[in-house]
C-alpha cells in the first residue's frame, strides 16, 4: 500500500478546515495530514489545534514566530517535515472525493511515473461566490484536461505546444508526487509569488518529472467556490491580472534560462513573459518596445495573449 503525507497550507479557513481534513483522514493510505498554518486572523489556528489533539495522522506546523508567509512557503513548510514516499496537496476550503487516489494506487506501481494527476469538480458554497466565478469560467463543473498525457506531452501541453489542446494547467488538489522526485530535482513553491505559484511550480514538475494523467473525466477532489476565493476577484487582461501573470511568466523565463531548457520550450516561455511585460508599460514607450519587439521575435503575434499589449 502506498503511504501519502497531504499538504494542507491553512490561512483563515475556519469555515471549512474540519471538512477538508476529515476528507483526507478517511484515507487508509493518508499516513499524515500536514497543517501548515500561516498566521491566521480567524479561529483557524485553534481548529487545527483541536484537530491535531483528535487525529492522530494530523501534524500541525507553524512558521517561526508565527509569522505569515503566503501558501507557497507554508507549502514548502510541509514539504519540508513530509514524512511519506509521496506527497498530496489540499486546499484548507476544499476536500478530496473517496476516488481520490484510486488511479494512484495502480499507476505508482511503474516506478518511471512519479507524479499523478486528474480533475476536480466545484461547489457553490456562497451564491456571490458563485455569479463571481461563473461570470468568469461560464459554467465550468469540472476542471480537467482534455485528453490522456504523460511525459513530455503533459509538458508541452501545458505550454500549448501540443497539435491537439490539453490544457494550460491542473488543479494541485489533484497532484500526488513522489517526495523524493521534488527534492532530487530540488523542486519547491516560488515565495516570492503571492498568487499563481501552484501553476509555476506545476510547469516546472512536468518538466523535470514524469508526470501522468489519472482519472480525468470524473472529479476526484472538491473546490469551494465562496466570497473569498482569490481567483474570481480578478478580470482577464486587467493591469492586475496583467502585472501578475508578468511576474508569473518572468519566474518561468528566469528559470528556463538558468535551466537552458530546449530552445523551443524556452522561446515559448519568453514570448508569454513578453507579452504581459509589454502589456504594462504605457505611453510612446509602450509602443516603441512592441515595435522592437515584433521586430525582433515577429512570432510574438502568433501568441494568444497578443492583444494584452492593448489594453492600456
Amino acid at each position: 500500500m502506498i503511504e501519502i503525507s497531504v499538504i494542507i497550507p491553512v490561512y483563515n479557513a475556519a469555515d471549512f478546515l474540519e471538512k477538508a481534513v476529515h476528507s483526507a483522514a478517511q484515507f487508509d493510505e493518508v499516513k499524515e495530514i500536514i497543517l501548515a498554518e500561516d498566521q491566521s486572523t480567524d479561529d483557524s489556528l485553534e481548529i487545527c489545534r483541536k484537530l491535531a489533539a483528535e487525529i492522530s495522522k494530523v501534524k500541525l506546523f507553524q512558521h517561526p514566530n508565527g509569522e505569515n508567509r503566503g501558501a507557497g512557503a507554508s507549502r514548502n513548510l510541509g514539504i519540508d517535515h513530509a514524512t511519506s514516499e509521496f506527497i498530496a496537496f489540499l486546499d484548507a476550503d476544499d476536500y478530496y472525493l473517496p476516488n481520490r487516489f484510486d488511479a494512484e494506487k495502480e499507476l505508482f506501481k511503474d516506478p518511471k511515473t512519479e507524479g499523478i494527476f486528474g480533475a476536480i469538480g466545484t461547489e457553490y458554497l456562497t451564491e456571490k461566490g458563485k455569479q463571481e466565478f461563473q461570470s468568469k469560467f461560464k459554467e465550468m463543473s469540472l476542471s480537467t484536461v482534455e485528453y490522456p498525457a504523460e511525459g513530455e506531452e503533459v509538458f508541452r501541453g501545458l505550454l500549448s505546444l501540443t497539435p491537439k489542446t490539453f490544457g494550460t494547467s491542473f488543479h494541485l488538489n489533484s497532484l500526488t508526487v513522489r517526495r523524493d522526485s521534488l527534492r532530487r530535482n530540488h523542486i519547491r513553491f516560488n515565495e516570492t509569488l503571492r498568487v499563481h505559484q501552484d501553476s509555476e511550480l506545476i510547469i516546472r514538475l512536468a518538466y523535470h518529472c514524469h508526470l501522468k494523467t489519472g482519472i480525468i473525466d470524473k472529479a476526484i477532489a472538491i473546490r469551494g467556490i465562496h466570497d473569498d476565493n482569490r481567483i474570481t476577484k480578478i478580470i482577464k487582461y486587467t493591469p492586475q491580472y496583467n502585472q501578475r501573470q508578468f511576474l508569473f511568466w518572468k519566474s518561468m523565463n528566469d528559470w528556463a534560462v538558468a535551466q537552458q531548457i530546449a530552445p523551443e520550450y524556452r522561446k515559448r516561455i519568453y514570448l508569454i513573459y513578453k507579452s504581459f511585460d509589454l502589456s504594462l508599460k504605457s505611453g510612446l514607450a509602450k509602443y516603441g518596445s512592441i515595435f522592437l519587439e515584433i521586430l525582433k521575435n515577429p512570432d510574438i503575434l502568433k501568441t494568444k495573449y497578443r492583444f494584452t499589449y492593448y489594453n492600456r
